[in-house]
């Protein structure tokens, strides 16, 4: 469900059309943010190529991707995306133990060092306002390169522009972890102060 219909299949264009049979196939269902999307065909391609070319980077560790975008999709509170980001966690290898413990992640025990590192870097980015700070930044190059940070912050980002225009749909989740653990939307309370690295 969302706060606009998609495009239908009859009223789509031959392009939109070929975008939805081949979102069927990746996904094996209906993708409520293609079929917004599709309202504007143009940015629907400009959109496609971008996810196309943030799949192809393969530089950096998919399960480290995958707990940093769960991670952002759960600070943005949008259920669609922690639905959907927890599904390919999963398959990304992170445990049903580390995606319960996302919103503690730091006092859990659950994750090594540099899953630490990556999961302040989400949470910096996705925070408002964002904050990277000097010394998150230092620790993240001792373990990456600058190529392997463009593709970590850009996944990372992309999720924020996912999450972000799904919330303002209101899309609901897809039921891609109907029945197994799925991350929460992290709603921060009033007046928390923000979260900052500390030793690990």
């Amino acid at each position: 469900m969302t706060r606009i219909e998609g495009v239908s299949r009859r009223d789509a264009s031959p392009f939109v059309r070929l975008v939805y049979r081949l979102s069927k196939r990746q996904f094996g269902r209906d993708m409520d943010p293609i079929g917004v999307y599709a309202h504007t065909p143009g940015l629907l391609f400009g959109y496609g190529a971008f996810e196309r070319a943030t799949g192809k980077l393969k530089r950096v560790d998919e399960h480290l991707k995958a707990l940093a975008v769960t991670k952002a999709a759960a600070l943005v509170t949008c259920e669609f995306c922690c639905d959907i980001a927890s599904s390919f966690a999963r398959e990304a290898g992170v445990t049903e133990r580390q995606l319960l413990a996302l919103p503690r992640y730091r006092e859990s025990g659950e994750f090594d060092e540099l899953e630490l590192l990556v999961l302040d870097l989400a949470t910096a980015m996705t925070r408002t306002p964002a904050s990277v700070g000097d010394e998150l930044f230092a620790a993240l190059r001792e373990h990456f390169d600058e190529r392997q940070l463009v593709e970590l912050v850009n996944e990372i980002a992309l999720e924020n522009a996912r999450a972000r225009f799904n919330s303002a749909f209101d899309m609901t989740p897809a039921g891609f972890s109907d029945g197994m653990v799925c991350a929460a939307p992290e709603r921060q309370p009033p007046g928390e102060s923000e979260p900052r690295m500390v030793a690990a």
